[in-house]
């Protein structure tokens, strides 16, 4: 197999799995946005705050939305950065209606502010990622553009 033949490979692989992952957050966003119009005085794109714990059983009672949206959506929203700021030791955790439903505690808190951490880590490590990959193609379309140019001189 040619260097060409695997780099094709590999990038034909890189825009299914990226395809995929834009297609998973679609579904994700589009069930949240479900979530925040059926329910706004709990879940809000710019007012987030902690939810009761528990609050996925409520939401499947209620009937209103399916539950694999449910998970899909609540998932996205308290894996989310901004959620995991408004986790702070003792912020009030909301219900359906908005009203006050228990508190935050410090190993939540705790948790919350680790997941933070982390998550402004892979995204470093993200960046780097594509930044070396990007100088990689540039370097791989240069020798390959020298090597034309010596093979169109020979020939």
């Amino acid at each position: 197999m040619t260097l060409e033949v695997k780099t094709e490979t590999v990038e034909s692989a890189k825009q299914v799995s990226s395809k995929n992952k834009a297609k998973n957050r679609a579904g994700n966003q589009a069930a949240l946005v479900m979530l925040i119009e059926t329910y706004p005085q709990a879940f809000s794109r710019t007012n987030i705050r902690p939810l009761k714990i528990g609050i996925q059983d409520d939401l499947v009672a209620d009937e209103k939305i399916a539950k694999n949206k449910i998970k899909r959506a609540l998932a996205s929203y308290v894996r989310s950065p901004n959620y995991f700021r408004a986790m702070k030791l003792d912020a009030d955790r909301i219900d359906l209606t908005g009203e006050s439903s228990g508190k935050v505690t410090e190993t939540e808190a705790e948790y919350a502010k680790t997941q933070l951490k982390e998550f402004h880590q892979r995204r470093r490590e993200n960046q780097r990622v594509q930044e070396k990959e990007k100088k990689d193609q540039e370097k791989q379309e240069r020798m390959s553009n020298k090597l034309e140019m010596l093979l169109t001189k020979k020939g």
